[in-house]
């Protein structure tokens, strides 16, 4: 098991996080993790959702792939997986 398992999400419940970051919902997109080159639909990325962000994870390699926080200034986020749109 892995740590924190039973605070992890799947990526369909930040589905609305993503259309109001990239004005879609993503989660049928097909990303490719940078660390292992697994590639699949941000759907199955791991959530984290219980800090003051989101973090979204591989499923594969446990690398980070998106963070998103909300700042007073509007929402931040920092993408390092490389996402095709379906």
């Amino acid at each position: 098991m892995r740590a924190n398992e039973e605070l992890t999400l799947d990526g369909n419940a930040v589905g609305g996080l993503l259309d109001e970051v990239f004005g879609a919902d993503l989660t049928a997109a097909v990303g490719t993790c940078p660390d292992c080159g697994r590639r699949d639909a941000l759907a199955t990325l791991r959530a984290y959702t219980y800090a003051p962000g989101v973090v979204l994870r591989c499923p594969g390699c446990d690398g980070v792939q998106l963070v998103i926080v909300r700042t007073p200034r509007g929402l931040r986020h920092q993408l390092r997986s490389v996402i095709e749109r379906r």
